[in-house]
């Protein structure tokens, strides 16, 4: 009984996390470049049941009468870097990437990675809306008066004279999968990520931005889903609950 107590207890904190996530998920909705999070759960390990000290039963020896199972654990929070839809601005200043791959950034000696290519000019370089310097070649890039142009392999031009080409990182499963999500859609490297790096095979938009990759209807199905399954487990706490009322007021009264 208490162990089903603890199953639905672990059913309504696992579908709590599970809502963070959708709710997380739809607020970036509008947010360029957003890649959305899912939950990955796990089981717990079958426990083996047995019934042990039964009379007659020979001394150091059990019968197995079934498998149980204390419930499902998040197990992780998993980043989806599938591409989202473009859309055209026709800002020069804006940049998507088309492929797998990240803008390379550095905020505050940080190296950061960002798809989020809504940039702008800040002291004569290019960077990001909170203040983060787009990196090239030869670091930040430093842009002179002039019609900027950024060709599809990332080569920026003022009035027609080259001035850099933009830095890219990517990232092979094992590598995206590690990374870690920041604010301002923002990505760090972990202890993982070494050793992940390939080549950038993307080609760049300019003018164009990158959407976020967040489905609003799967998400307000994920979201009903969650919210039942949470209500169902409430539900089996409150039952377990009257059970043992019952168990120890009724049937310990009798005896």
């Amino acid at each position: 009984m208490l162990r089903g107590l603890y199953s639905s207890a672990m059913g309504m904190i696992t579908n709590m996390q599970r809502m963070d996530v959708v709710t997380q998920n739809m607020s970036n909705v509008n947010t360029t470049a957003y890649k959305r999070d899912h939950v990955v759960s796990h089981e717990f390990s079958d426990v083996l049941m047995s019934r042990l000290n039964d009379p007659g039963m020979r001394m150091f020896h059990s019968l197995p009468i079934g498998h149980v199972n204390p419930g499902v654990f998040v197990d992780d929070v998993f980043t989806a870097f599938t591409q989202g839809a473009f859309q055209e601005t026709g800002n020069t200043l804006d940049l998507a990437i088309a492929g797998q791959g990240f803008f390379v950034v550095n905020l505050d000696g940080e190296e950061l990675f960002t798809r989020d290519g809504t940039f702008s000019i800040a002291n004569g370089m290019l960077a990001t809306q909170s203040g983060a310097l787009l990196q090239g070649q030869n670091g930040n890039i430093s842009l002179p008066d002039g019609y900027i142009t950024i060709n599809d392999q990332g080569r920026v031009y003022v009035n027609g004279e080259f001035i850099d080409t933009l830095r890219f990182a990517n990232f092979n499963r094992d590598g995206l999968h590690s990374l870690r999500k920041m604010q301002d859609n923002f990505f760090r490297v972990s202890d993982h990520t070494a050793g992940t790096e390939i080549p950038f095979e993307g080609r760049v938009l300019q003018g164009y931005l990158e959407m976020s990759n967040v489905n609003i209807v799967q998400e307000m199905v994920q979201m009903i889903t969650n919210q039942r399954a949470y209500d169902t487990n409430a539900r089996m706490i409150t039952v377990q609950d009257q059970t043992l009322q019952r168990a120890v007021n009724d049937i310990a009264r009798r005896n």
